[in-house]
């Protein structure tokens, strides 16, 4: 029976190495306890011997109730011309009280002389010895062999003596390690065939993402012999990242049949993703292959049309497998089969020889001929498609608004709005921390008496572009706002040359998307909930 590959996570130790990624503890704790519901084998906690931090996790991790992940901790070879039982560092990792431990070890000759500045001879006894005393103290040990690619090109056979001295002490397996990320993949599979065929225990590969190669090379390095993958989920890393483990589980998985994790654990892929960037405090890049939110998006018109039909014709596998979703854009790109798409998904029926149809995707291709971008605003693309079938919620109008904004010390805006509300005029006046904030004041404050609803939802993010900066003052602006009511969230729009209008269509957009949704609550409330086009309709 061939040996199972293992799956070995560095993001609590390798991964907070990238830029901007800082996790505390109790982030690292939760982070663990992911990565052991989603199946992966071991978790690298930290290099104890590095900061009090990786000390208290593995302190704290002894409590953790894991289902099968060995907490693993990192570290480096024995000092050059010390004794095992002497180096810190060694008995640091017996103290964190893990099973498994990880060592690194120089494998390139280069790195010998010059960075450890010992001797080829010395490196090999550290080695060894530190391999060795880890195995004596009833540890698995993971033999890190640092650089041993660029090492094996360089000198090859004093890279394979390195490794073979820690095979010699009792090393349960030896990751090969890609450190510089210069490695191509026939590199890879070359090499780490030749390694297999000159020992016989474990071969791991732990690659760095500085070619933008490190999940091809992981995948060549098994395909080669390898049983032990290491990476990061997401990715994460110092420099350009390591090998994501979130590409690599998936495309061993479902592309080479090399089962990593049960089909369960493969459909919490996507969530998992989401949950560790959440608590890394990233935001999700949306075209992250396989789970992110634009993995399995489509857009243009023609690839819409076959999807529906054939969802293999533009997806390479099932998104539903690893926990994502099919969605469907509507832009200018748009044909008539993204449109019934959106439709059907709002759960509004069209039919597609109902000339609204053409109406409706020639409106939309006009409004982003003006810079609207509905992909990114799907409340206000569902307001104008009810708005398209002859649906109208317009709860409020705009008679005017004034804005004055003063300096007497401190900036000071203050706005002073004019609304026709179920059939009042309201005229209210509100300040604010800037024009839009004050605008937002206000429209509460005149429409909160008829619709209690608004106080309920508030934004949550507000984003302006400038579309076309050439024309300096006078540029058309973009704003996109999110609001939220702290279950659930949605984004609307507003295009103008003045970008206080253009925040007024998005804020409005906003509260009519949200009573529009809440309608029953409306109702009951006994005020204005729907307004056909043939006039008001009254409670």
């Amino acid at each position: 029976m061939e040996e199972q590959v293992k799956l070995y996570d560095t993001t609590l130790r390798d991964g907070t190495q990238g830029e901007g990624i800082s996790l505390s503890v109790e982030d690292k704790l939760k982070i663990a306890k992911k990565l052991d519901q989603l199946g992966i084998h071991y978790i690298e906690g930290g290099w104890p011997g590095s900061n009090p931090k990786d000390m208290n996790f593995f302190e704290r991790a002894k409590e953790l109730q894991l289902e099968q992940a060995v907490i693993t901790a990192f570290g480096s070879t024995r000092r050059p011309n010390i004794e095992t039982e002497r180096d810190p560092n060694l008995q640091r990792i017996l103290d964190s009280g893990v099973k498994a431990a990880a060592i690194f070890g120089k494998t390139w000759d280069f790195h010998v002389t010059e960075a450890l500045q010992t001797t080829l001879e010395e490196n090999i006894a550290m080695i060894y010895d530190s391999v060795r005393y880890l195995k004596e103290n009833g540890l698995e040990v993971i033999f890190d062999a640092e650089h041993f690619f660029d090492g094996y090109k360089h000198h090859r056979d004093y890279a394979l003596e390195a490794i073979k001295a820690a095979e010699k002490a009792g090393a349960d397996c030896l990751a090969l390690c890609d450190t510089n990320g210069g490695t191509l993949p026939s590199e890879i599979a070359e090499i780490v065939k030749h390694v297999t065929e000159e020992v016989s225990i474990t071969v791991g590969i732990h690659c760095h993402n500085d070619c933008e190669l490190a999940v091809a090379n992981s995948l060549e390095a098994v395909k080669a012999g390898a049983r032990h993958i290491q990476g990061t989920f997401n990715g994460y890393g110092e420099r350009s990242g390591n090998a994501n483990l979130v590409s690599i589980i998936p495309n061993l998985q479902l592309k080479m049949n090399v089962p990593v994790v049960s089909d369960e654990q493969l459909q919490q892929l996507t969530n998992a993703s989401k949950y560790i960037h959440e608590l890394a405090n990233q935001t999700p890049p949306n075209n992250q292959p396989f789970t992110g939110k634009s993995a399995f998006a489509h857009k243009g018109g023609m690839h819409v049309s076959a999807v529906l039909k054939h969802p293999e014709t533009y997806e390479h596998i099932q998104p539903e497998k690893i926990g994502n979703e099919r969605r469907v854009l509507v832009s200018e790109l748009s044909g008539q089969s993204n449109l019934l798409f959106k439709a059907k998904e709002l759960g509004i029926s069209l039919d597609k020889n109902d000339p609204v149809v053409k109406e409706l995707i020639q409106k939309v291709k006009e409004m982003e001929h003006r810079g609207y971008q509905y992909e990114a605003a799907e409340a206000s693309f569902e307001l104008l498609l009810r708005e398209g079938i002859g649906e109208s919620y317009k709860y409020f109008t705009l008679d005017h608004f004034n804005i004055l904004t003063q300096k007497d010390g401190d900036f000071t805006t203050e706005v002073l709005v004019k609304l026709n509300v179920q059939g009042d005029s309201v005229v209210t006046a509100a300040e604010g921390n800037g024009p839009v904030n004050a605008l937002d004041h206000a429209l509460r404050k005149a429409i909160g008496e008829y619709y209690p609803l608004v106080n309920e939802m508030y934004l949550s993010d507000y984003k302006v572009r400038v579309l076309d900066g050439g024309d300096g003052t006078a540029s058309t602006v973009r704003v996109l706002i999110e609001s939220t009511n702290g279950k659930t969230t949605w984004s609307t729009i507003g295009v103008s040359t003045n970008v206080i209008e253009a925040s007024w269509y998005a804020l409005e957009d906003s509260i009519r998307y949200y009573f529009m949704k809440e309608e029953h609550r409306l109702e009951k409330n006994n005020v204005v909930a729907f307004i056909p086009e043939a006039g008001v309709k009254n409670h």
